[in-house]
């Protein structure tokens, strides 16, 4: 059969899909596992620095294992990216081969310097609550401050979602806070929360692109 050849001024709608760039992947932001630190300890707000220092240096409990949905979303994934941090280079490595996993240090978890509170002895994750909300309200301690982590947050979007753009599904293993900074920072940029799986260890949260997800519901746009 003889087609015309396309009118002058209109576009041949078979050429155009040709040349349509392709949609963007979907971006997962995983937490890594449970770490091998003790949390039933009473210290004071010097010891916490101490015992936040050796938690990024630890890897993850030998009980630790990963859930088998996280074991498929990472068979599905291109792109295998993680923060520089012992735990969640071993949640990776608990997943996926390590040559597939490219680690930055972008990723890694915001600071949580203890605030000075003399004569408190606390367990750790106490003092994780207090630190978290001092560092939320300007305090530092000389480490990166609220103002600083979020623009690192922003670039680090900026680096998922430009890895993403030729279609790749990309994955990454963090940190529960940084994770959680990186939320609106993927929604600014045009991506949704598909899959909410909290946020505990081993969770994980898959984002999309809104306007992919437009298309796939009206393929006739």
């Amino acid at each position: 059969m003889n087609h015309s050849p396309t009118q002058p001024g209109r576009e041949d709608p078979d050429s155009r899909a040709v040349m349509a760039p392709p949609a963007p992947g979907a971006i997962t932001l995983a937490r890594h596992g449970r770490p091998d630190a003790d949390r039933t300890v009473r210290i004071n707000a010097k010891g916490y620095g101490e015992w936040w220092a050796n938690y990024d240096r630890v890897g993850l409990r030998e009980d630790s294992k990963p859930p088998r949905d996280l074991i498929e979303a990472v068979k599905k994934a291109d792109i295998l990216l993680a923060s520089t941090l012992p735990r969640a280079i071993a949640t990776a490595h608990a997943v996926a081969e390590p040559e597939r996993i490219e680690t930055l240090p972008i990723f890694v978890e915001a600071p949580l310097p203890p605030p000075p509170l003399p004569g408190l002895f606390l367990k750790p994750p106490t003092w994780g609550v207090l630190s978290r909300i001092a560092w939320w309200l300007g305090y530092s301690g000389g480490t990166e401050s609220r103002r600083e982590a979020e623009v690192r947050a922003e670039s680090a979007a900026d680096h998922l979602v430009q890895t993403a753009a030729s279609g790749a599904e990309v994955l990454l293993f963090a940190h529960g806070w940084f994770n959680r900074m990186l939320r609106p920072a993927l929604k600014r940029r045009g991506y949704d929360c598909v899959v909410d799986g909290g946020d505990s260890y081993w969770s994980y949260r898959r984002y999309e692109p809104v306007q992919s997800r437009v298309d796939a519901a009206d393929p006739g746009r």
